[in-house]
């Protein structure tokens, strides 16, 4: 395979205006486009529909923050084997924990990963979810409202799994390779 995908991407100049406008704000932001947009662009409905939800669970205030909705991801992107979600998010998880290492020890291994017993209980609960979802049970939710997750924080991590779960799915569908830039964000303090 060549390129990011297995399947081909369109040329930025041939997407959709939103479209577009969105991978060119991403890329002015971070220096590069994200190998998943394009490969999502090539179908445009899908495109808009994903990236809708992701912003919606993953961008809305949330009694989980930023790092812990990132850490939920690479856990469970590491359950399902999905090495792009994996790099990518861990290099969003590096820069939102400000440590260059967290990210590789959930990824590996959460349960001895450097978390509290609150997150602990989060990423258990969020790879259950990911992987033996037919498992859940009420005594699960009772657990995590022992470690002082409300209702909306449970569903957050849910909603974060569940969308991890089509995400990482449709990275290995797609053969969908991480940017080489991922590999070195957030692992070394900025100058």
């Amino acid at each position: 395979m060549t390129g990011p995908s297995r399947f081909p991407v369109p040329d930025l100049d041939d997407v959709p205006e939103d479209i577009r406008r969105r991978i060119e704000e991403v890329a002015e932001a971070s220096g590069f486009i994200p190998n998943v947009f394009l490969t999502l662009a090539r179908r445009p409905d899908e495109f808009r529909a994903f990236f809708a939800y992701h912003d919606a669970v993953m961008e809305r205030p949330s009694g989980l923050s930023k790092a812990e909705k990132e850490m939920v991801v690479v856990a469970t992107s590491a359950a399902n084997d999905c090495l792009y979600c994996v790099v990518a998010h861990g290099a969003i998880l590096r820069i939102r924990a400000k440590d260059p290492q967290l990210a590789d020890r959930i990824a590996t291994n959460w349960r001895t990963a450097p978390v509290d017993d609150r997150q602990r209980a989060m990423l258990a609960f969020a790879v259950k979810l990911a992987r033996t979802p037919e498992e859940v049970t009420d005594a699960d939710l009772v657990e995590l409202a022992e470690h002082g997750f409300d209702d909306e924080d449970i569903w957050d991590i849910g909603a974060i799994t569940a969308l991890f779960a089509l995400s990482n799915r449709m990275a290995t569908l797609t053969g969908m390779e991480p940017n080489d830039e991922f590999f070195l964000l957030g692992r070394v303090p900025r100058s």
